[in-house]
């Protein structure tokens, strides 16, 4: 196993992760519930720590498959681009709610307005990294590219 397996199998956990947990931290906000914030600023942690090791596998794999056929510079840079931005947003946001833990622990409450600018980012983030992985899926699928030909039907 590389690099490049491993950046195209764990990419998925931030991504997915990320989604999680607004979903979860949406769902707590409606309930009210100060339980299930604190278990989703867990979720952004997690993922937060989970990018880590997408984010430095991604160099080794573009080596991998950039001398490949149908794998153009442009798409590659695009999404490296993307994963910088999402990389930081995630960052933040799993140091964001590592320090709400950290504060709340021993059973303090979440402050009601902390909810609120949290999900914000996280929304931002989640969108962040469904981009990113678009983009990454771009790299060897030319069929999702901006501009794909279909084939003619019956091929």
């Amino acid at each position: 196993m590389n690099a490049t397996h491993v950046h195209l199998m764990m990419t998925h956990i931030p991504v997915l992760g990320s989604a999680f947990g607004v979903g979860l931290l949406g769902w707590a906000l409606w309930r009210k519930s100060a339980e299930l914030k604190k278990v989703a600023m867990g979720v952004f942690v997690l993922a937060s720590l989970l990018a880590v090791p997408v984010y430095l596998t991604g160099e080794p794999a573009e080596h991998h498959v950039q001398s490949l056929p149908g794998i153009t510079k442009t798409v590659i840079e695009e999404h490296e681009e993307a994963a910088g931005v999402a990389f930081t947003g995630i960052v933040v946001l799993g140091v964001a709610s590592l320090a709400g833990l950290i504060l709340l622990r021993g059973g303090k409450p979440v402050p009601g307005w902390f909810g609120i600018p949290l999900i914000s980012a996280a929304l931002v983030v989640s969108g962040l990294m469904a981009w990113t992985a678009n983009l990454g899926g771009q790299v060897r699928h030319t069929e999702i590219r901006a501009g794909a030909v279909a084939p003619a039907a019956g091929h």
